[in-house]
């Protein structure tokens, strides 16, 4: 079921897209989904023909009528971020090339975001994007698996002790940050899932097959406990059983028993 909500920013989106100089214009994030709140913003993908500087794209953003412009990210990247209000109402633009949007989608960057997309102006560019983001491939699941699994081994399991320090809790959030993304990585690549932001977790969370129980809760049990141990072992746990969910590959199989070390000390 669409919001309210979405169905506004929907079309405030519409009105800057029919404004812009683009070949496509993809609307994304919660108002392409459908569950915009009042707090939602507007995000939309612009693809040109050529390349934009900088100044062109504030100029074309402006024409379209936003206001109070600004831009955010590392300037020096083909991509460009021109942010601005409609009404009052907020949007984020990205502005890519055509040849820029075909490199980012091959390389699965963003593939999410697209993957959800609603085309506001399109020359089918979005419709083949779609066919491509529809086959996740194996082997990218086993590399991105591999992968977030390699940080979970390698030292001893005693070292997670030296997280637990009293005034070290900058260091401890890290970690558990960096264990939950990690744990949702090879969760969204175990169900062949291209992996989304971590906004509204449980809600993205919840069709996928594939998953420790409770996912969800148990990673914001673990933000919010404030006991730094009970934290860290519920955080610990959580990634046990995702590893133990994966194929035998060398770091999840080294993760698994590290992991289980690692609990074993901590409760």
């Amino acid at each position: 079921m669409v919001t309210a909500r979405s169905e506004e920013l929907r079309a405030v989106a519409q009105r800057v897209a029919d404004a812009l100089p683009a070949v496509e214009v993809v609307l994304t994030g919660s108002a392409s989904r459908g569950v915009s709140d009042e707090v939602s913003d507007i995000e939309l993908l612009v693809v040109t023909e050529e390349p934009l500087s900088l100044e062109e794209a504030f100029a074309a953003s402006g024409a379209a009528g936003l206001e109070r412009l600004d831009t955010w990210g590392d300037p020096t990247t083909p991509t460009r971020r021109v942010s601005g209000y409609l009404d009052g109402v907020p949007v984020e633009t990205i502005w890519w090339s055509r040849d820029y949007a075909e490199e980012h989608v091959d390389a699965g960057a963003s593939a999410e975001a697209i993957a959800n997309g609603i085309p506001l102006r399109t020359s089918g560019l979005l419709a083949r994007w779609h066919e491509r983001l529809a086959d996740y491939p194996d082997e990218l699941a086993a590399r991105r698996i591999e992968s977030a699994a390699e940080r979970w081994g390698g030292f001893t399991p005693a070292g997670v002790l030296t997280l637990l320090r009293p005034g070290d809790r900058l260091q401890l959030l890290e970690w558990l940050v960096d264990a939950a993304t990690r744990t949702l990585t090879i969760v969204y690549a175990l169900n062949r899932t291209w992996q989304p932001t971590t906004k509204r977790l449980a809600a993205r969370l919840e069709p996928l097959a594939v998953k420790p129980e409770r996912l969800a809760e148990r990673i914001e049990a673990a933000l919010t406990e404030p006991d730094a141990r009970r934290a860290l072992l519920l955080m610990t746990e959580v990634q046990l059983d995702a590893v133990r969910l994966a194929p035998d590959t060398p770091n999840v199989v080294r993760a698994r028993r590290w992991l289980a070390d690692a609990a074993a000390l901590l409760r």
